[in-house]
C-alpha cells in the first residue's frame, strides 16, 4: 500500500518526529506542505495529515493542501502535536476531509514541546516530548490500520 503524509513542522521538529518515524514502516512518502510539489496524491491508497498545532487547528498550509488536492473517496488520517491536549484539534482538517468524502481511519495526538507566546515565558510546556513512548505510540498507531487498509 502506498501512503502519502503531508505534514507541517515549524517550531521544535515535534511533529517531523513522528512522521519520519513512521516513514520506515512501508511505503510512505513525506511532503511538506509547504514545498511546492507534483505529486499526484491520486497515486495513493492512504493519505496522512501532519501537523502541529496553531491556533487551536492544524496549520493553514495542511488545511490549504488537503483543501485543494485531497482526491475524493480516500483513506485518510490525522496526526500531530501538541502542548496540551485537547480533543477539537482535528475538527477543521476533518471538515475538509469529510467534505471530500474521505474515510477517516483514525487520529492521533501526543504533547509536543511548545514554546509559543507566554509558554516561552516559563521556558515552555510539554517539554522532552514527543519522547519515546510518544513515537512508539504513533507507530502503533499508524501500524494498526496500515495492516488493515
Amino acid at each position: 500500500m502506498k501512503v502519502l503524509i503531508v505534514y507541517h513542522s515549524e517550531h521544535h521538529d515535534n511533529t517531523k518526529k513522528l512522521v519520519e518515524a513512521i516513514a520506515g514502516q512501508g511505503d510512505v512518502t513525506l511532503l511538506n506542505a509547504s514545498e511546492n510539489s507534483n505529486l499526484n496524491w491520486s497515486d495513493y491508497d492512504l493519505i496522512g495529515f501532519a501537523s502541529g498545532i496553531y491556533y487551536q487547528k492544524f496549520h493553514k498550509d495542511i488545511l490549504d493542501s488537503a483543501g485543494k488536492n485531497l482526491p475524493l473517496g480516500k483513506k485518510v488520517f490525522f496526526l500531530y502535536t501538541c502542548g496540551m491536549k485537547r480533543n477539537s484539534y482535528t475538527d477543521a482538517i476533518r471538515q475538509i476531509a469529510e467534505a471530500k468524502k474521505a474515510q477517516i481511519v483514525g487520529s492521533y495526538g501526543c504533547l509536543g514541546f511548545d514554546t509559543f507566546g507566554p509558554f516561552k515565558l516559563v521556558g515552555g510546556i510539554a517539554k522532552g516530548h514527543p519522547d519515546d513512548k510518544d513515537i512508539s505510540d504513533a507507530l502503533n498507531f499508524f501500524v494498526k490500520f496500515y495492516n488493515m487498509v
